[in-house]
């Protein structure tokens, strides 16, 4: 399994949707950036704020990264 090394910050975590298929979401925000190991086979996707990751339990969580975004790119590529 590959992973890559990422500094995350704050983040949405997205528990399901409602009745109306309108997202659940629980937004955290913490004071201090971590660096954390990501299993590369568990991203969803990725934009120049959020890297978007599945968990166990079918809940996703949207991080912001402190990375730049072609550098993310760059160690997905590889």
């Amino acid at each position: 399994m590959k992973f890559i090394e990422l500094t995350l910050k704050n983040h949405i975590i997205l528990h399901g949707f409602d009745a109306r298929d309108k997202e659940i979401t629980e937004e955290v925000e913490v004071e201090k950036a971590s660096k954390k190991l990501i299993a590369v086979d568990r991203i969803l996707s990725i934009s120049e704020k959020f890297i978007l990751i599945k968990y166990a339990y079918n809940r996703i969580i949207y991080w912001e990264y402190i990375e730049d975004y072609d550098r993310v790119k760059t160690m997905l590529e590889s």
